[in-house]
């Protein structure tokens, strides 16, 4: 792990934050895939036998006057209630569906330079192209088990909008069993258990312990708390390192005071959990592009993308033992992407369906053009770096158009395989 210079961190009233962490990380560039080379010491596996929680009461009986109220006409009020549910849980994914990541009013008013205004691809060869690639894909659904030492999971695929089958943004990459995670939105900690039931043992809850996050937007760190706090009560007995931009370690001081009095309970009290677990090591990035991190298994190079009037936006490429993965993050159109993605094995790049922007006002488009990127663009981008195979996240559905649309437009400038990537998927 390279530094720059060590400063003290300001420290929560329970002094969890670690002192003298890096509160800066830059270095120089490094070109190639040499990702092998070791710079710090790996950060052994937790203890995954660690305090059990103290199991609640079980529930009494429902009482008998509760059971006399269970009458028909009650029945016919739990029917009409599910009838509203339901047409709320439509009204959700609407909403859902027109959502933008962090979208304001007065942002999408306010516009900005930069937009995208090139128009989609268009043409009977293009479309026929786009959407042929486009249905094999969806038909082929995600690829055959990975075979290597390195595997991209999709913890979260959402976006702001809550949408029940798309937890908020979280991936995963994981080298043998090493979790390197990039951003936290909700539900990361139970989505990273729900991968690991299905198979990827890596994603241990109690090795959760280093997170990359690209930037400060809420729906990608909504999942902080958790990931900070629930490993640590599962058995975490290690710090949590974190790399992100500036204002990441003023996050983690908050989080750690609103819980304080969670952590005096569960440090002093009957569970006497270890207090070296709720610890956070923040490492705030302030250069625009180089390594931040790097062990005996992977090299991680921070870059800043544009994302709108975000000041610090950042990116992640991954040199593995035996792939590349680079991670988009949220960005606005970027053409120093190319060289940073050149010939990577991974492409994992959020996207919104271009015939749907040029459906929406003047106001949607100026600040989806600067925050985000269409899938026109993504697969111009992926054909000029000349990657292994894309994969769509954060997908953002802005007037009703569908996955196979989406993947469509990526697949009619590039012609690897293109993935429209959904929760719990692995690569």
């Amino acid at each position: 792990m390279t530094r720059s210079k060590d400063a003290s961190l300001v420290r929560s009233g329970m002094n969890l934050i670690v002192p003298n962490a890096p509160s800066r990380v830059a270095a120089p560039w490094r070109k190639g895939r040499s990702g092998a080379a070791s710079a710090r010491r790996r950060v052994d596996a937790a203890d995954p036998n660690g305090p059990a929680l103290p199991g609640l009461a079980p529930d009494g009986e429902v009482s008998a006057s509760f059971q006399a109220r269970r009458t028909q006409g009650f029945d016919k009020m739990v029917a009409m209630w599910r009838w509203g549910m339901g047409f709320r849980l439509v009204w959700v994914a609407a909403a859902g569906l027109l959502a933008g990541c962090g979208a304001s009013g007065t942002e999408m008013a306010a516009g900005g330079t930069g937009a995208e205004t090139r128009a989609p691809a268009s043409g009977p060869s293009a479309t026929a192209t786009g959407a042929a690639a486009a249905t094999a894909a969806l038909e082929a659904g995600q690829p055959d088990t990975p075979v290597g030492r390195t595997r991209v999971v999709l913890l979260g695929t959402g976006t702001p909008g809550a949408e029940p089958d798309r937890s908020g943004p979280a991936t995963a990459i994981v080298v043998d069993d090493t979790p390197y995670l990039i951003d936290f939105g909700p539900g990361v900690v139970r989505r990273a258990t729900a991968a690991f039931v299905n198979g990827v043992d890596g994603l241990r809850v109690q090795n959760l312990r280093l997170a990359f996050l690209t930037h400060l937007h809420s729906d990608h760190t909504a999942g902080y708390p958790d990931l900070i706090l629930t490993p640590w009560v599962l058995g975490r007995r290690e710090p949590l390192h974190v790399y992100g931009p500036p204002g990441l370690a003023a996050m983690s001081e908050n989080i750690l005071e609103a819980y304080r009095e969670d952590i005096r309970v569960r440090v002093g009290g009957a569970e006497r959990l270890d207090p070296r677990g709720v610890r956070v090591v923040p490492h705030e990035i302030d250069e625009q592009r180089g390594l931040v991190y790097q062990d005996d298994l992977v090299s991680v190079e921070a870059f800043a993308v544009p994302h709108g009037t975000w000041e610090h936006a950042f990116g992640y490429k991954f040199v593995t033992v035996d792939r590349t993965v680079v991670v988009s993050g949220d960005t606005g159109p970027f053409d120093g992407l190319v060289e940073i993605a050149r010939d990577a094995d991974v492409l994992l790049h959020e996207a919104y369906t271009s015939a749907a922007f040029y459906r929406r006002n003047l106001g949607t488009r100026r600040y989806h053009g600067t925050f985000h990127t269409s899938a026109t663009k993504v697969g111009e981008i992926a054909a000029r770096a000349n990657v292994g195979m894309v994969i769509l996240y954060h997908q953002l559905h802005l007037a009703g158009d569908s996955p196979e649309q989406m993947v469509a437009e990526v697949s009619a400038q590039f012609d690897g395989p293109v993935f429209y990537g959904r929760d719990l998927e692995v690569y």
